[in-house]
């Protein structure tokens, strides 16, 4: 959707998987290595917009719906968290009353990304109607598109 829309568009990885620089030996390296690639990604370009995309997963199942993260900063991270959380109630989950989130360092690529960031937990692994939905392909579909419609709200808002 985004390539369609004239966006050039740069994915950081599609799998679980490390993008570690070769060489690096140790959990603890690796992980800090795959960070910092992952970073420079996102601070590549100039005007660009970084959405890293997860999925939530928490001890009690009643949890449910998508919830941004955002770090303070940027400051036009709290209005792509909060177009795309916009989105997400108007067009998947009316009943969704989740608050988006300002978080700290701990979310590296939030923190220190230079673009604007935002972390988009899509929904709850651990809720079991929302990790089959989270599985369904066309809801994934209507998940990229939530996610789509979020940002060229926030990037015709600017």
């Amino acid at each position: 959707m985004l390539t369609v829309s004239g966006y050039t568009v740069e994915v950081t990885r599609d799998t679980d998987t490390s993008i570690h620089d070769k060489g690096v030996e140790g959990i603890a390296n690796q992980k800090s290595s795959d960070m910092d690639n992952r970073l420079e990604l996102f601070n590549k370009y100039d005007n660009a917009v970084c959405i890293s995309i997860h999925q939530n997963q928490f001890t009690d199942p009643r949890y449910s719906g998508a919830q941004m993260f955002y770090s303070e900063s940027n400051r036009r991270n709290e209005s792509l968290a909060r177009s795309i959380q916009g989105r997400f109630v108007e067009f998947l989950q009316p009943d969704n009353t989740r608050e988006i989130k300002q978080c700290g360092k701990e979310l590296f690529l939030c923190y220190y990304s230079k673009n604007p960031t935002v972390m988009v937990e899509c929904g709850f692994l651990s809720n079991p109607e929302e990790a089959s939905l989270l599985t369904d392909e066309e809801y994934q579909h209507k998940v990229a598109f939530t996610i789509f419609a979020g940002i060229n709200n926030f990037l015709i808002s600017k």
